[in-house]
C-alpha cells in the first residue's frame, strides 16, 4: 500500500500542507516542536480514525481554528482510495472512503494498515497495563474484524455492569443478561490474545537481537484471569460482592497485562535506557510482520525519532534493518540528517527528503530516484 498524497488542513500546528510522497523512503528533517510528528500523525489519523498519541479528537484542531481536515490519496491492491477525515469542533468526525461516509469507524480499521514506532512507546514499559492492552488491541484489530467486534461489544457490556453497580442495582437477572454478553466476547478476546503472544514472541526477539545482538535474553508473557482455564463466568461470579463494594469491575479481560522480560526480569526494573528503546523498537517492527503476514496489504511504517538516546552500534544495526527489502513506504524524522542519509544511501530507488519548520513542510528539490 502507498500514501501518494496528503493534503492537511489545520491539524495540529500545520495550517496547510499538501504534500507528494515517494513509495519508498520519506524523510522529514527539523529541530524538536516543529511538526515532524504532526505529519506522522496525520498519516495514522486517516488509518486509525484517531491520534497515535491518544488525544482527544478537539485537540488535534488547530488553536482557534473551527475545523480540521485530512484527505489522502492512496494505491492500494491495485487500485486507487481516496480517504478523508474532517472534524468540526463540537461535533463528531466523519471520515469518507471515495466520498461515502462509514456509517460505523469500525468498518475502516484494518483497512490502511500501519505501524508508528515512537518516544512514546516508553510508555508500553514504563506505563501501567492499559498501555499494554492498547498495543494487543491495535494490532490484532488491524488483522482481525472478530477481534475488534468482540472487543466493541465486551467494553459496551462493561460499561452496562459498571452503570448498574454505580446505581446499586441488585436484579441477579439483569447481571445475569449483560455477564453473559461479557462471557462469550471475552472468550474469544482471550484466545485471541493468547494465540497472538504465542506468534508474536518469536518475532519480536528476532528484531530485538537483530539490534542488541544475541547476547540480551527477552520474553513476553501474557497475564490474564483467564489463563488455566479459568471462565469468565466464574471470574465475574467471584468477584460480585466485591465490586459492589468498591464500585466497579475489578477482574477480567479488561484488566490482562502484558509482562515484557529480559533476562527473566521485568523490563521497567532492570532495562537501561538503550535497552528498553531497543525492546519498543522491535516490539514495532515485529507488530508490522506480524500484520504483514495476516493482512494482504503491506503496512506503512511510520518512524519517529527513533535513533534518540541509542549508541552508535545500535543506530547502525537500526540503519541496516530499516534498509531492508522487508518493509514498503517508510516515513521517518530526525533531528539530524546523517541517519537520513545513511538510509537513503543503503535503500535502492525513489525518496523523498522533506524539511519542517514552525508547521511548514518543504520539499528538497533534490529528492529523487537513486536506482
Amino acid at each position: 500500500m502507498i500514501l501518494n498524497n496528503l493534503h492537511i488542513l489545520n491539524y495540529k500546528n500545520i495550517a496547510e500542507a499538501a504534500l507528494d510522497f515517494s513509495p519508498k523512503v520519506n524523510c522529514l528533517i527539523g529541530n524538536n516542536g516543529m511538526g515532524k510528528t504532526n505529519v506522522l500523525d496525520a498519516i495514522y489519523y486517516l488509518s486509525m480514525c484517531k491520534s497515535s498519541i491518544h488525544l482527544p479528537d478537539a485537540s488535534v484542531i488547530t488553536h482557534e481554528a473551527p475545523f480540521m481536515m485530512l484527505q489522502g490519496r492512496y494505491s492500494r491492491r491495485g487500485v486507487d482510495e481516496e480517504i478523508s477525515v474532517a472534524l468540526q469542533r463540537g461535533k463528531r468526525k466523519v471520515v469518507r472512503r471515495g466520498g461515502k461516509e462509514y456509517q460505523r469507524l469500525s468498518q475502516h480499521i484494518g483497512m490502511l494498515p500501519i505501524v508508528m514506532v515512537s518516544p512514546m512507546d516508553l510508555d508500553l514499559i514504563r506505563g501501567g497495563g492499559e498501555e499494554r492492552r492498547r498495543l494487543m488491541d491495535v494490532i490484532i484489530s488491524q488483522a482481525d474484524k472478530q477481534y475488534l467486534d468482540a472487543l466493541i461489544r465486551y467494553n459496551k457490556a462493561l460499561e452496562q455492569r459498571n452503570s448498574m453497580i454505580r446505581h446499586d442495582m441488585r436484579d441477579p437477572l439483569l447481571y445475569e443478561t449483560v455477564e453473559q454478553q461479557m462471557c462469550v466476547a471475552a472468550e474469544l478476546i482471550h484466545r485471541m490474545r493468547r494465540q497472538w503472544v504465542e506468534q508474536f514472541t518469536p518475532i519480536f526477539m528476532e528484531y530485538y537481537h537483530a539490534v542488541a545482538g544475541a547476547d540480551e535474553s527477552v520474553a513476553m508473557r501474557y497475564d490474564s484471569p483467564l489463563n488455566g482455564g479459568v471462565t469468565m463466568e466464574q471470574v465475574l461470579h467471584d468477584n460480585r460482592e466485591r465490586d459492589m463494594i468498591i464500585g466497579h469491575t475489578t477482574r477480567g479481560v479488561h484488566r490482562d497485562d502484558l509482562e515484557l522480560l529480559l533476562a527473566g526480569h521485568s523490563m521497567r526494573r532492570t532495562g537501561s535506557q538503550g535497552q528498553c528503546k531497543t525492546y519498543t523498537i522491535a516490539l514495532r517492527l515485529a507488530q508490522f510482520d506480524f500484520i504483514k503476514a495476516v493482512n494482504p496489504t503491506t503496512p506503512i511504517l511510520l518512524l519517529d525519532d527513533i535513533f534518540d538516546r541509542l549508541d552508535a552500534l545500535r543506530v547502525e544495526r537500526i540503519v541496516d534493518v530499516v534498509s531492508g527489502d522487508r518493509f514498503g513506504q517508510i516515513f521517518i524524522t530526525d533531528t539530524n540528517r546523517t541517519h537520513l542519509d545513511q538510509i537513503i544511501q543503503r535503500q535502492a530507488g525513489d525518496y523523498r527528503m522533506m524539511t519542517v519548520e514552525h508547521g511548514v513542510v518543504t520539499a528538497d528539490p533534490k529528492g529523487g530516484n537513486r536506482a
